[in-house]
């Protein structure tokens, strides 16, 4: 854990005397802290501040513009229809000098946001309302984008979700096997090469304009999405890192990938990794319940492909990481990069098998909602 001096928090617009601040573990990415700053009536307030990872996110102005852009405008229309803005996205606290980011003497850059009191994010599905909730929650959260122009964001990571190229990635990762571990994951690796055809079968239809370019969050696995923990209700998405323009088949895929895995994301007892058919109908019905009007034909037939996609390529990145050295997530014991990408393998060879089944639910699901 780095330690904080207090100086730093004093750079925020932070209310109230500082208390306390403790650190946040669960991320892959970035170095994330609570604080706690106790208000004149006595009450406790809370806030996120993050180190951005600029080895990762090599744009930070950028991305911190893109969040802005985007927040703000999601404020404006939760207002319109009723919502409470402060807790419809979150809200970037400035620094003193109202800037969006605050950069220390050794270069880092530092951003803060007001904490959503009340929630739970989950790392797995508990029950499969909160699954159907999420899919509400994406679809809430691209509707609201849906006439905002893609344009006016900057691509701040290139080819994120261009599966085409994350593939070539990996084809260089596997080729220098900068860590000397390629003859132990031969297997892992044909794996991804014989599926190779299948990977562009968004990036065309982006490209001939088949499919259109939208705002599009790019990490929406479940514990990005915050419940209201009376009500279970969604309240928003959070981690809007990747905003920028792409596929709302990404979001969904993305999501399906993470929350269908009746297992942890790192498993190592692949006999507990399953492809969940029932919650990938729930999260379908609620995605849906807010975007299939928005939607082209093209889009909906997509959906069930799209979660085979985006679990190729998250598994491809993990393998590839484990082969490049583990310089880009977070590893927290050896071969964890191993473990992550075997998870997903297992997922997608499960979702082939099903994918007449979720083809069926997705067509029913757009007649039903």
């Amino acid at each position: 854990m780095q330690k904080l001096d207090e100086a730093l928090f004093r750079n925020f617009r932070f209310e109230g005397e500082f208390r306390e601040y403790e650190e946040n573990t669960s991320g892959h990415i970035n170095g994330t802290y609570q604080l706690t700053y106790q208000q004149a009536d006595g009450s406790l307030k809370k806030y996120i501040l993050q180190k951005i990872n600029t080895t990762i996110f090599t744009k930070p102005v950028e991305l911190m513009e893109n969040i802005d852009k985007v927040t703000k405008y999601i404020r404006s229309i939760a207002a319109k229809e009723g919502k409470d803005p402060e807790r419809s996205t979150l809200h970037i606290i400035k620094t003193t000098s109202g800037g969006l980011f605050y950069v220390d003497a050794a270069g880092d850059y530092w951003r803060a946001y007001n904490f959503i009191d009340g929630c739970v994010a989950y790392d797995r599905v508990e029950k499969p309302e909160d699954f159907y909730n999420a899919g509400v929650a994406l679809g809430i959260f691209q509707k609201m984008l849906d006439c905002y122009p893609s344009e006016q964001l900057v691509e701040t990571i290139e080819n994120f979700h261009n599966t085409p190229s994350r593939y070539r990635d990996f084809q260089r990762a596997v080729q220098e096997d900068r860590a000397g571990r390629r003859s132990t994951v031969a297997d892992e690796i044909a794996f991804f090469e014989e599926r190779q055809d299948f990977y562009d079968i968004i990036t065309k239809r982006l490209e001939d304009g088949s499919i259109p370019v939208r705002v599009t969050h790019n990490d929406t696995k479940l514990n990005n999405v915050l419940i209201d923990r009376k009500t279970d209700e969604v309240v928003c998405l959070i981690d809007m890192d990747t905003v920028m323009p792409g596929s709302a088949l990404y979001d969904f895929g993305d999501s399906i990938r993470f929350g269908t895995n009746t297992a942890a994301e790192d498993e190592r007892d692949l006999e507990k990794v399953r492809f969940d058919l029932d919650l990938y109908r729930e999260y379908t019905n609620g995605y849906l319940s807010e975007m299939k009007e928005k939607l082209m034909p093209a889009e909906l037939a997509l959906l069930p492909e799209s979660a085979i996609l985006m679990t190729l390529e998250c598994g491809m990145r993990f393998l590839g990481d484990h082969l490049n050295g583990d310089v880009y997530f977070s590893i927290h014991r050896p071969g964890h990069n191993l473990d992550r990408a075997r998870t997903q393998i297992r997922l997608a060879l499960e979702m082939e098998q099903n994918i007449e089944k979720m083809r069926e639910i997705t067509s029913a699901a757009c007649k039903s909602v």
